[in-house]
């Protein structure tokens, strides 16, 4: 599966999209990117979502079960509630992870005084089903302009929160004209998602909402056509996985 060179698999914007009035999402199924592939998922990374919800938006308290589900907000604020008691924003600055396991219950809203939301929800297939649920409210370090930040990771690892497979999160706020390599581990593949902005991956042009998947860990890079947002998921594609979850299947 893997060879010297990395082999670039581009996805367009996807067009599965879902409306709930005030909250409205977009999923981004990396699977789909792999000719051939026969999962819309890749390994433990189920899918992203592109979550907004307008001011003053109630998602109703819901249950999920048997999968991680990370909220990153690159701006504004997201507010979440649970039956376990918790009540907490998360920002710019905290990540939320919900290992929901056996099963978790919780409720998201905006105030009419919060800004418009757009942020990234990220399901993960957990390894084993029933594990204990936790919850996870995160302080992230600061970003640092043109550099990977590590946003979550595999228990174990050295990100400020954690989920139950083999996936890590990073993400950068990248110049316009600036070029890094992407974050890579032995054996594993990563998937890029823009989130805003536009730039070139593998000779490839990518605009906001575009993603794709590198399959091998061989030295690639992203270049800034203009400032951007990115988000890269590094996965180990042949990890164990479960496929039970509320949503993340």
């Amino acid at each position: 599966m893997h060879s010297d060179s990395a082999t670039f698999h581009e996805l367009p914007r996807s067009d599965v999209t879902q409306t709930q009035g005030t909250f409205r999402i977009r999923l981004n199924f990396p699977g789909r990117a792999v000719p051939g592939h026969d999962d819309h998922g890749y390994g433990p990374l189920a899918t992203v979502v592109e979550s907004f919800m307008d001011p003053d938006t109630l998602i109703p308290m819901h249950p999920h079960r048997n999968e991680e589900i990370v909220s990153w907000v690159p701006a504004g604020v997201m507010r979440h509630d649970d039956r376990e008691g918790n009540d907490l924003v998360t920002d710019p600055e905290t990540l939320l992870v919900m290992n929901a396991g056996s099963g978790f219950w919780h409720a998201e809203r905006t105030l009419a005084e919060d800004p418009p939301l757009r942020m990234l929800q990220i399901f993960v297939r957990p390894h084993t089903l029933g594990l204990e649920p936790e919850i996870q409210h995160e302080p992230l370090p600061d970003p640092v302009a043109n550099q990977w930040r590590h946003v979550f990771g595999p228990e174990g690892s050295e990100a400020p929160a954690s989920v139950r497979n083999a996936v890590h999160l990073h993400d950068i706020r990248l110049d316009a004209g600036e070029t890094v390599a992407l974050p890579t581990t032995p054996e594993w593949d990563t998937y890029l998602y823009v989130f805003d902005g536009r730039v070139t991956a593998a000779g490839t042009d990518l605009d906001a909402t575009e993603s794709g998947v590198f399959v091998g860990d061989a030295a690639a890079s992203v270049s800034g056509r203009t400032d951007a947002t990115l988000v890269a998921f590094v996965v180990d594609p042949d990890a164990p996985i479960t496929r039970q979850g509320t949503i993340g299947r």
